[in-house]
């Protein structure tokens, strides 16, 4: 099926020219002089792409492009413009556009960029379909290929009733992709109980695991199930598996072998259908050496292992983690001023090296939403420290020249912007014609 392209002007000849352009090369696309009319047919079409000048009247580019992020979030959007308005295609990019082409260009320019707004589409919808399909939950975000590989096994073991083991740094939400994986299950109905393996004495945390029946011992005034009962016919998770005592071990891995659990002071078990979800920020072969998790519990838990990967290795889901955690901030702090982040304290946000991860992101959000004295959050209301290392940059090799890294540099800076010079230099804080010079010496 061909993609469907819509190209909008109120020089209805120049938007014609346009679109039979994008048809010989085999895309479905049309023309119209109306922004209202092509709204409209966005609205009653499955379009991909849009192509719109800005400058037109009844409805301009901007406003066409707010009408359509509401109407069909998934359509990827274009945005035309003379050389002196390129202020407001860059207001249109923070709006959401996938990309802006600068008046006079040519088809062949528009097709490359339309082929990549369609794979992005395509990206988005994918990552929707596996949130639907995974029953997301808060804090997951599928934008990077890293979290839509990790959102791929989910899909595939969500309903097979294996263990699985998940780690990562702390902060990464392993706690919200194991209830991902119970939302998926057939035990979506049934409870989803997480206990921090970390945080309570060994005796009261095998209470709390196992149970214990009245007079077991001091203070055990009246029996007490325990949470593999609780969670019968649903999902326990274990956080932080390897600070778990290791005398409490066996019992564990008894009650995974048997399917049954027996409580503190009991002489019976009983029969208990748990599926046990361990997670741990430790690296779990490491924690066996060190003799802190006992080598037959991982090979027993280990039946599906996940990594979730670091924030800053997923760097694509960053702005999307702060539209979520802005949206849930300013829900529970209805009284804040603040409305959104200035572009200087976003690309903080982006820069940032994020040692606490998802969690740390999340605080950081929150605070600049309470701090902030107008509708804009600014870098000052993120407290984050400005002497801090701003990057996980690491470097490894021979040691090159400046002029060599230099231009290394600008060539993965390009290609992370999909080849567009002018986002480049801009990210970059230097002018197109440095960037071409930079580019020019190889």
């Amino acid at each position: 099926m061909k993609s469907k392209v819509i190209v909008v002007d109120d020089k209805l000849a120049l938007a014609e020219t346009l679109a039979d352009g994008l048809v010989d090369q085999q895309f479905d696309a049309v023309a119209f002089g109306s922004a209202i009319a092509a709204l409209e047919a966005v609205k009653t079409g499955d379009i991909d792409v849009v192509v719109t000048d800005l400058r037109m009247p009844e409805l301009d580019g901007l406003a066409l492009l707010d009408a359509i992020r509401t109407a069909a979030p998934q359509t990827q959007v274009i945005v035309m413009t003379a050389y002196g308005a390129v202020d407001s295609a860059v207001e249109a990019i923070r709006k959401g556009a996938y990309h802006y082409l600068t008046k006079p260009f040519k088809v062949d320019e528009l097709v490359i960029f339309v082929r990549r707004a369609i794979a992005e589409r395509a990206l988005r919808c994918e990552a929707a379909t596996l949130r639907k399909r995974v029953g997301a939950h808060g804090d997951l975000v599928v934008h990077s290929a890293a979290m839509q590989r990790v959102l791929g096994i989910v899909e595939r073991i969500a309903t097979a009733n294996v263990p699985v083991l998940i780690t990562g740094e702390t902060g990464t939400g392993k706690g919200a992709l194991a209830r991902a994986i119970h939302n998926a299950s057939s035990r979506a109905a049934r409870p989803f109980i997480a206990i921090n393996c970390a945080a309570l004495p060994e005796q009261l945390l095998e209470s709390e695991l196992f149970g214990h029946v009245k007079g077991a011992f001091t203070g055990a005034t009246q029996d007490h199930p325990g949470l593999f009962v609780a969670a019968d016919g649903g999902t326990l998770l274990l956080d932080e598996l390897a600070e778990m005592p290791i005398a409490l071990q066996p019992k564990l891995l008894r009650v995974l072998e048997a399917g049954a659990v027996r409580p503190v002071g009991a002489t019976r078990e009983r029969t208990v259908d748990v599926r046990v979800i361990a997670a741990t920020h430790r690296k779990p072969l490491q924690a066996v050496v060190a003799g802190a998790l006992r080598e037959d519990l991982l090979y027993r838990l280990d039946v599906v292992p996940i990594e979730v990967p670091a924030l800053r290795e997923r760097r694509d889901d960053i702005a999307p983690l702060v539209e979520h955690f802005l949206a849930d901030a300013l829900a529970r702090h209805p009284e804040a001023r603040a409305k959104r982040f200035a572009r200087t304290a976003m690309r903080r946000l982006l820069d940032h090296a994020w040692p606490g991860n998802v969690r740390e992101l999340a605080h950081v959000v929150e605070r600049g939403v309470l701090l902030a004295s107008n509708d804009e959050i600014s870098p000052e209301d993120l407290g984050l420290d400005a002497a801090a290392p701003v990057s996980a940059m690491q470097f490894s090799g021979d040691v090159m020249a400046m002029s060599e890294l230099q231009r290394s540099y600008a060539r993965w800076a390009l290609d992370r912007f999909g080849g567009h010079k002018t986002r480049t230099a801009e990210r970059l804080d230097i002018d197109a014609k440095t960037l071409n010079r930079w580019l020019a010496d190889d």
